[in-house]
């Protein structure tokens, strides 16, 4: 009898070892996910000085827009905890934000400013951007991914039960929630 409890609390402690390991590599697989998303955006970051010097000389009237980009630019580059699911939510809001004003800023530049247009260095600036734009596609398509499968391991039972225990929350998807961000930025359009 002492044989058979013993057996079952083994069996007991493997399945919850089993769970367990499984909720932590999801949670590990949605960070490492959101950390190729921050090195896609950091590109993008990067890149937006430069844009900005760029058409700052020529756009005496769009000032508010590129000052409101330069706001967001800081408010992302920001430092923020990975593992705190308000501030990940938060932190990915702005980055929407941010890819909104920078498609007026394409758009500002392609409808009212035709010289800057056709500026080799803005071509190469727009061409570069929608390249980074597709990076970050793909990272986030990876991360929402990795989102799905950590929040199922923390949402079925015993595994919820297991997460609370051990302090796993779930994760924030990225989602697009403006139709103007859900259009990819296509620089040929704007290249005309």
């Amino acid at each position: 009898m002492e044989w058979i409890l013993l057996g079952l609390v083994l069996l007991v402690v493997i399945i919850w070892y089993v769970i367990y390991a499984g909720i932590i590599r999801s949670r590990n697989g949605a960070l490492e996910a959101l950390g190729s998303i921050d090195v896609q955006l950091r590109k993008r970051h990067d890149l937006i000085p430069n844009i900005l010097k760029m058409v700052q000389k020529y756009m005496d009237h769009e000032k508010e827009l590129l000052g409101r980009i330069t706001a967001l630019r800081a408010r992302v580059t920001s430092d923020y905890d990975r593992k705190n699911p308000e501030q990940v939510q938060d932190h990915l809001q702005a980055e929407g934000e941010l890819q909104v004003a920078m498609g007026s800023l394409f758009n500002a530049v392609s409808e009212n400013y035709p010289e800057l247009r056709s500026s080799e260095n803005m071509k190469r600036a727009q061409e570069t951007f929608e390249e980074v734009e597709g990076h970050i596609a793909a990272a986030r398509r990876y991360y929402n991914s990795s989102v799905t499968q950590l929040k199922n391991s923390v949402q079925i039972w015993p595994g919820s039960a297991i997460a609370r225990q051990i302090g796993i929350q779930e994760m924030p998807y990225f989602e697009e929630t403006d139709e103007a961000v859900r259009a990819p930025i296509d620089a040929n359009q704007h290249l005309k």
